[in-house]
């Protein structure tokens, strides 16, 4: 089970999520997100930190220069793509670092997961799924019913989102589909945005074993 925490502004708890053997941090370069990465930790301190986890940049409908001058300044190893970016650009950043594309699960929709990924299953490397919602592109609501997930094929590994806490390492355990990746996490393992609590953070990955 591979854990993905986003929201990360500060080299030293991108540190610690690296001591925890947390296997990615969530980097936003999103202006308008509370989390925003920019001004709070530096391309180049993450350059010079000795580092295994792997570091994603969160872009929404972000220029595809502007996304690989972002990568380059921060070093990064994934980039999110987490807007209405098509699936021309998914293939040109996917050409150049891996890429996970995010989807908005609307439970009333009846469309079918698989319909909705189709077009991108050749560019890109993974996928994320999160809770659509009237607020603009947010991941840090309550859960979508993933037996919408469980029954589509997918056939890429994807990670789950949205309104998972530390109390819910039961349902992602018993949670079962061939292509489950990982979990993201975020706000419910905040103090205050892009702040997180790293002991609910090990209590949430020691309840997962």
């Amino acid at each position: 089970m591979n854990i993905k925490v986003c929201g990360i502004t500060s080299l030293k708890q991108l540190q610690q999520l690296d001591g925890l053997n947390v296997d990615f941090a969530g980097l936003v370069f999103y202006k308008q997100s509370p989390r925003y990465a920019e001004g709070k930790i530096s391309g180049k301190d993450i350059k010079s930190a000795d580092l295994d986890i792997k570091t994603v940049g969160e872009f929404m409908n972000a220029s595809f220069e502007e996304i690989m001058k972002t990568v380059k300044a921060y070093n990064l190893d994934v980039v999110q793509l987490h807007g209405d970016e098509s699936p021309h650009l998914c293939e040109q950043v996917s050409n150049e670092i891996e890429v996970i594309k995010t989807f908005a699960i609307d439970d009333s929709s009846q469309k079918s997961i698989d319909y909705m990924v189709k077009e991108y299953d050749e560019v890109c490397d993974y996928y994320l799924f999160y809770k659509a919602s009237g607020k603009d592109k947010d991941v840090n609501g309550g859960k979508f019913d993933w037996q919408k997930i469980a029954v589509a094929q997918i056939e890429k590994p994807f990670f789950l989102s949205g309104g998972i806490g530390p109390a819910d390492a039961g349902l992602v355990k018993k949670f079962k589909h061939p292509d489950f990746y990982g979990v993201n996490l975020n706000s419910r393992f905040e103090k205050e945005p892009g702040q997180k609590d790293m002991a609910l953070l090990l209590q949430f990955m020691h309840a997962l074993k």
